[in-house]
C-alpha cells in the first residue's frame, strides 16, 4: 500500500559565525564576499549580477530595481529588505533566511533553491517560473501572487500564510503542503492540473470549491 505520508521542509538552522562589517561598495557584480555584516545600505539599481556571498548577514537594506542575476546566496540572514521591484533570474539560493522583510514584484526566475525560510515577510508578486525548489517554507507570509509556472517544487510548506493568486501550470510538485494557507481571499488559479502532489485541508478544499468550478467552466445554482 502506497504510504500517504507527507514529507515536511528540510530547513537547517542557520548558524553564522563571527561576522565584520563590510563596506556596500564591495557588493559588486562577480564579488566573492564571505562572513560580513551589511547594514543599512542602498542597493537600488545596482548591477550584482554573479555575486556571490556565503555566511553573511543583510539588515534593512533596500535594492529597488537591483539585479542579481547569476547570483549565488548561501548561508545568508536577509532581515528587513525593501524591494519594490527586483530582479534575481537564474540564481541560487540555499541555506537562506528571509525576515520581517518587504518585496513587490520579484523576478526569480529558474531560481535553484534549497533549505530557504520566509518569515514575516510582506510578498507581491513572486515570479519563480522554472524554477527548481527543495526544503521551503513560508511562515506568516502575507503574498499577492505566487506563480510556480513550470517549476520543480519539493517538501514547501506553508504556515499562517494568505495567497491572493497562484499558478502553477506545467508545475511539478511534490510533498507540497499548503494546508497552511487561507485562501479566503485566493482570486485566481492558473492550471488547476498543477495541483496534482499538494495537500490541502477539508475547509480549503471547500474554500477552493467556487474558484475550480470556474475554471472548470461549471456553473454553480440553487
Amino acid at each position: 500500500m502506497k504510504s500517504s505520508r507527507l514529507n515536511a521542509p528540510r530547513i537547517d538552522e542557520l548558524i553564522l559565525p563571527d561576522l565584520v562589517d563590510g563596506d556596500d561598495l564591495e557588493l559588486s557584480a562577480g564579488a566573492t564576499l564571505e562572513g560580513l555584516r551589511f547594514a543599512g545600505v542602498d542597493l537600488s539599481e545596482r548591477d550584482l549580477s554573479g555575486l556571490r556571498v556565503s555566511e553573511c548577514e543583510f539588515r534593512g537594506v533596500v535594492a529597488h530595481e537591483a539585479r542579481l542575476r547569476g547570483a549565488v546566496i548561501r548561508e545568508a540572514l536577509i532581515e528587513r529588505l525593501e524591494a519594490p521591484v527586483l530582479h534575481v533570474p537564474r540564481a541560487e539560493l540555499r541555506e537562506v533566511v528571509v525576515a520581517g522583510s518587504r518585496l513587490g514584484s520579484v523576478e526569480f526566475i529558474d531560481n535553484q533553491w534549497q533549505s530557504v525560510h520566509f518569515i514575516g515577510c510582506k510578498l507581491g508578486f513572486v515570479n519563480l517560473r522554472g524554477s527548481e525548489l527543495r526544503d521551503l517554507r513560508f511562515t506568516d507570509c502575507d503574498i499577492e501572487e505566487l506563480d510556480l509556472g513550470n517549476a520543480r517544487a519539493e517538501r514547501v510548506a506553508f504556515e499562517g500564510c494568505e495567497l491572493r493568486a497562484l499558478a502553477v501550470t506545467g508545475a511539478t510538485l511534490r510533498d507540497v503542503d499548503l494546508r497552511g494557507l487561507d485562501f479566503t481571499a485566493l482570486s485566481t488559479l492558473d492550471g488547476i492540473a498543477g495541483l496534482r502532489g499538494v495537500t490541502l485541508d477539508s475547509r480549503q478544499v471547500a474554500q477552493l470549491a467556487p474558484t475550480l468550478a470556474s475554471n472548470m467552466g461549471i456553473s454553480i445554482a440553487d
